[in-house]
């Protein structure tokens, strides 16, 4: 009997080894609210620290406030953010002044932080176009609603940043992790990548593509190791420690603005509630046994826990300021109301910037029907 032959290449070990790098997620702050790396942790001013638990109490009221006028039928389009503010903060908190952002619709938190109006936000969910008219000097896009596509734009923007000269400067891109099954979050990164243009790409992996999830999208065990056959550094982050979040970004945005090309962050994290107001009910695809340990992970439970330890917080302090910015952002939705209706005929006007001839005939028609 002839001896069995050895193989030229051992796939199951290749297979077996492919996420190594990422077993160990960056953190600094535990899920009990222990810090795990002191030497990281003692970077941070006391200052910073309350400034990021502000921040995170910001999102959080942001998002209660804004269910609750969707619910009163004052909104169109909204996505949840519950869940997510360590992950939506700690990056925000990294960008600068002049970096381009290209968001999802998920990203209105980092968008306002970047320089939107909590009003224009709002104007935004109801469809109306102020809400995509920043002031001047606010590099961004408005929110993509088509998955995944925002990373073709970020990478396109990012080429221009190299093109143009400019210095220290990054085109961000966020997506979730349903978005990493689409084409364009490998033509976007592959693109950056081939032109080593300044883009930093954030997955921010809430577990489900609306009820589908992260297991059943992909085989491969990380979001961040998808980088690396496009030939980009990635790392992954506990998005729920909104302390590793802000040096991983802060790394991240500092190592491609350096002229080293693109970067890609995993951050894991979690989504509370639903994918969007439209309705889709968490409790068909999920079980409360499944969402204990990641509410256990809750991001400012951890943030209240270091802060209380170090004297810095209080929950009469963390009431003021949920009573500010609600009161901020009922402000914001009056304003937002207030707005003048929108028109057939300016539709028309924003499409060409010279009209066609059958376009230029619909603005008149409509302009008598409006005059009525």
């Amino acid at each position: 009997m002839a001896a069995k032959s050895k193989q030229i290449v051992d796939f199951d070990k290749i297979k077996s080894t492919m996420s190594d790098p990422y077993n160990k997620p960056v953190q600094i702050v535990n899920e009990k609210g222990e810090i795990v790396n002191k030497e990281l942790f003692d970077q941070f001013s006391d200052d910073q620290l309350v400034d990021f638990m502000e921040k995170m109490v910001w999102e959080r009221t942001l998002h209660e406030q804004t269910m609750s006028f969707s619910r009163q039928g004052r909104l169109g389009f909204y996505a949840p953010t519950f869940g997510e503010e360590a992950s939506e903060m700690g990056i925000a908190s990294a960008m600068q002044k002049q970096d381009f952002i290209f968001p999802a619709y998920r990203d209105l938190p980092q968008l306002i932080q970047h320089g939107m109006t909590v009003e224009q936000g709002f104007l935004w969910s109801k469809g109306h176009v102020n809400g995509n008219m920043y002031a001047e000097g606010v590099r961004a896009m408005f929110p993509q609603i088509i998955i995944g596509a925002q990373y073709v734009e970020a990478a396109g923007a990012a080429l221009g940043i190299k093109k143009n000269g400019e210095n220290d400067a990054v085109a961000y891109s966020f997506t979730g992790d349903g978005g990493t099954s689409q084409g364009d979050f490998y033509e976007g990164v592959n693109f950056a990548s081939a032109f080593q243009a300044p883009a930093v790409f954030f997955v921010q992996n809430n577990g489900f593509a609306i009820s589908v999830p992260r297991y059943k999208q992909t085989a491969a065990e990380t979001l961040a190791q998808k980088a690396v056959a496009m030939g980009v550094p990635s790392v992954q982050v506990d998005g729920m420690d909104i302390l590793a979040t802000y040096l991983v970004a802060k790394a991240a945005r500092e190592y491609s603005a350096n002229g080293n090309g693109p970067t890609l962050i995993e951050t894991l994290t979690y989504r509370f509630g639903a994918h969007s107001s439209a309705g889709d009910d968490p409790s068909r695809y999920r079980t409360k046994e499944e969402e204990k340990p990641w509410f256990d992970r809750d991001p400012l439970i951890r943030m209240r826990k270091v802060l209380g330890d170090k004297g810095l917080w209080s929950q009469e302090k963390e009431d003021k300021l949920v009573d500010q910015y609600k009161s901020e952002f009922k402000e914001a939705m009056k304003k937002a109301e207030a707005a003048p209706k929108q028109k057939v005929s300016d539709f028309l006007k924003d499409t060409f910037e010279v009209p066609t001839p059958n376009v230029a005939r619909d603005i008149k028609k409509f302009e008598a029907k409006e005059s009525k």
